[in-house]
């Protein structure tokens, strides 16, 4: 019988743990009130811009994490390299990829959010070392996996509606009336599941580290399977 280890191994590469925030354009160090107008839309020319702006936060928090990185992991100069271009930034790690990506808000262009990504774990034992763990710790509020084959949202809908309540895992599902959506809700996990036929996405009421999201990933996976109903089963 194979190990959990192994059994993690089958989709932890395809896993992206995701973390947001964000602020005022006027508030970033580049911006300079009397020779600079806030972008009013979100233009090839104004992302430009924004890379100007946020160039120096962008550069700051990417070398504390390369050192943070560098020795938590005690990684060698070969591990490790980091490339900056404003509005993004990708630290590529001998076991991992972390990235940084700076955007206007669409609606509200005045505004900016910066999208932190961790993705390409070689293996479901890094989490668990606390050295990794802790660098990450309190980052991340989703995560993201792309389904290999997709899958009609409306077969997942009518799946857990379906489930034989003697034998009830406990799912719920939530959905909008084109069903383009759907929003599955898993006992004993603080997170929503929301699938739109290609991908789903955990989304998390508060902030935690790899650890913590893969767990409630894996428990996930483990109410799907138990549900013995194909479409769910064979979604992760």
């Amino acid at each position: 019988m194979g190990s959990s280890g192994d059994a993690k191994k089958s989709y932890v590469d395809r896993v992206r743990l995701l973390g947001w925030s964000g602020g005022q354009v006027k508030a970033l160090g580049g911006f300079k009130k009397s020779h600079h107008t806030l972008p009013d839309a979100d233009t090839p020319a104004t992302r430009r811009f924004l890379g100007q702006l946020c160039a120096g936060e962008l550069a700051e928090e990417a070398e504390a994490m390369f050192q943070a990185v560098r020795a938590a992991m005690n990684y060698k100069r070969k591990d490790l390299s980091l490339d900056v271009s404003s509005p993004t930034a990708v630290l590529t790690a001998k076991d991992f990829v972390f990235e940084w990506d700076y955007a206007l808000e669409p609606t509200d262009p005045a505004s900016y959010v910066v999208t932190r990504t961790l993705h390409s774990l070689k293996s479901g034992d890094l989490v668990q070392a606390a050295e990794f763990d802790g660098v990450f710790a309190g980052r991340f509020t989703a995560v993201g996996f792309d389904l290999r084959k997709g899958v009609q949202v409306e077969a997942v809908i009518d799946a857990v509606e379906g489930l034989d309540e003697d034998h009830a895992t406990g799912l719920r599902v939530d959905y909008p009336s084109d069903c383009h959506t759907c929003t599955l809700s898993v006992p004993d996990v603080e997170a929503e599941v929301v699938c739109d036929g290609a991908s789903l996405e955990m989304r998390f009421t508060r902030a935690g580290s790899p650890r913590e999201l893969l767990e409630a990933f894996a428990a996930v996976r483990s109410a799907f399977a138990l549900s013995k109903s194909r479409p769910l089963a064979g979604l992760l």
